[in-house]
């Protein structure tokens, strides 16, 4: 038996666990987008700058949370795959993906724009027929917390005519060939290097992150390439072995970056040769800390439970209601008169409570709602959950077979 090659039986709990982690991070970032200096729907009569703590947190978190989570999408969709075809593959990112984002530019996003901006509308109903007046800041539509589920469609897309080169043994072989490189000592930069290239060509064209994925092509190909990496990671056992081991090289090398990328603009450099430096040193921040968590998830993450089921399956909802359900709580919340601390955290509790009450007892009960929102319905999943312990048994069977 070959285990340089992962098998793609052989679930890896520290990915799920990164994704719940990851998600709950972007709930709080977007608590913060509340209290910092960004425009957002709903902001608090006291905001902190990009020089303050919050604004430090939130830019640093800003750089390496949604790649890592593109990374790990890569990874995941390796074990997805089986033995799928292509067909198959784009039919279940459409149910997973384009029926929840259909959904959720029309249901969730409304509510949104609409708090934002109520002067203009006697009510939510009134709102939506103005809904498709110009595009989002100038107009209305908009997908906003969505373009994440849009960009992975999009992937997915052009992922789909790879498929049958990805499970070649071709492709085996090619990631064999590489393992000596990777599984050196901060050896898994070498996928640093497209990164940043593919950055420093693209983003004098591109320099903002649009998420309206027309005019986002830097941010595009960068989670492309994200994408892929996670994918060639995660197949190989030699490497995320050795990223695990590798993990505190990692972690000196990100804070290395972090200082850099906190500290250079004191410097006095002509504005070009300081955007060059920021691509640079950003992108190798944003990978160094996702190969760094990585590295420890896999170390202290890797275990199942009935918790990891449970928040498995409720995270991906949770994400497509929590924005909406913060907007509401901060548009409720934010007049009152009380310190920024009890405010946020008064904000934090009623957000979180009310997403889980909304998925536990309006989503998850309900066949059309499980799938609006991007889950398999009840029978279904009851079905390929028996089916996945038969084959675990299997594997564990012929594991000590062989």
């Amino acid at each position: 038996m070959d285990k340089q090659i992962q098998h793609p039986k052989e679930r890896q709990y520290y990915i799920d666990w990164l994704r719940i982690i990851l998600i709950l991070s972007v709930f709080l970032y977007h608590i913060g987008m509340i209290f910092n200096a960004n425009d957002w729907h709903i902001k608090n009569d006291v905001t902190y700058g990009y020089d303050s703590a919050l604004g430090y947190t939130m830019t640093f978190l800003g750089l390496w949370r949604m790649p890592l989570l593109i990374l790990i999408s890569g990874a995941g969709t390796f074990f997805a795959l089986g033995k799928r075809t292509p067909g198959q593959y784009l039919t279940e990112r459409f149910k997973r993906l384009l029926i929840p984002l259909t959904a959720g530019i029309f249901i969730l996003v409304p509510i949104q724009v609409f708090l934002e901006r109520v002067h203009l509308y006697d009510s939510l109903f009134d709102y939506y027929p103005h809904m498709f007046e110009g595009v989002y800041p100038s107009g209305n539509f908009s997908w906003h917390h969505l373009w994440f589920i849009a960009y992975l469609f999009f992937i997915a897309l052009l992922i789909t005519p790879l498929l049958n080169v990805l499970r070649s043994h071709q492709f085996k072989r090619f990631v064999q060939r590489l393992e000596p490189t990777i599984t050196r000592r901060l050896g898994a930069n070498i996928f640093l290097i497209p990164i940043i290239a593919s950055q420093l060509l693209l983003r004098p064209y591109f320099p903002d992150n649009t998420h309206d994925l027309v005019n986002d092509w830097a941010a595009v190909t960068s989670f492309f390439l994200y994408f892929l990496s996670g994918y060639i990671i995660i197949s190989s056992n030699k490497i995320t072995h050795s990223i695990k081991e590798n993990k505190f090289f990692y972690l000196a090398q990100a804070v290395i970056a972090t200082y850099a990328l906190f500290s250079f603009h004191s410097m006095n450099l002509t504005e070009e040769t300081s955007r060059l430096i920021w691509r640079i040193i950003s992108n190798t921040l944003t990978w160094s800390c996702g190969i760094t968590v990585l590295g420890f998830a896999k170390q202290y993450l890797n275990t199942n439970n009935n918790f990891r089921h449970l928040c498995n399956e409720a995270i991906y909802p949770f994400y497509l209601l929590h924005q909406p359900i913060i907007v509401i709580m901060a548009f409720v919340l934010v007049p009152w008169q009380v310190s920024v601390f009890w405010k946020a955290t008064i904000i934090i509790i009623s957000s979180f409570s009310l997403t889980v009450l909304v998925y536990f007892y309006l989503v998850k009960p309900f066949n059309l709602m499980r799938v609006i929102f991007g889950m398999k319905p009840i029978k279904k999943a009851v079905h390929q959950a028996k089916r996945k312990e038969v084959l675990v048994t299997s594997s564990s069977s012929n594991y000590l077979k062989n």
